[in-house]
């Protein structure tokens, strides 16, 4: 009778580190009665994989400090927040920006240049469609916020017209 409580509990093990498996858990503890007066009890752990947690982060935090350079501006104003510029142009939208119409030709602005009220000044590429950036006043480019083919966030400053 031992041997068949012992090939027994085996299997009932087995079966436990299968559901282990199966269910991609790193524990599990069992405690039950298996005769009038025996008890089983079993805990069947297998160790996570520690250091797959922190990987993911890794590339993250090297990424957290590249969005300000990228986003540094060009020109020496570090002074003020360039969003809060009364003539800054934000973007409409999440996507990369593109400031000539193809690659190799001149760009729809430069600094210095005097563009009119819903001239086309960038292109913002958002799910394969090219959107035209109007700038939203007349007045003179006195600063470019962003690079070309640079990645921008709704809200983000891309230049400022005055």
């Amino acid at each position: 009778m031992t041997d068949k409580n012992s090939e027994a509990d085996v299997a009932f093990i087995r079966a436990l580190a299968e559901l282990l498996r199966e269910n991609d858990l790193t524990e599990l503890e069992v405690d039950r009665e298996t005769g009038k007066d025996s008890r089983l009890s079993v805990r069947v752990s297998r160790s996570a994989p520690v250091m797959v947690a922190p990987a993911p982060q890794m590339p993250a935090m090297p990424a957290a400090p590249a969005a300000p350079t990228a986003a540094a501006p060009a020109a020496a104003e570090p002074a003020a927040d360039p969003a809060s510029h009364p003539g800054a142009v934000t973007s409409p939208m999440v996507g990369t920006v593109y400031l000539q119409p193809e690659p190799g030709s001149a760009p729809f602005v430069k600094l210095g240049d005097k563009v009119e009220e819903g001239q086309t000044v960038l292109i913002i590429e958002a799910m394969k469609t090219m959107n035209h950036i109007p700038a939203p006043h007349s007045g003179t480019v006195k600063r470019l916020l962003v690079d070309d083919g640079s990645p921008v966030e709704f809200g983000a400053p891309l230049m400022v017209i005055e």
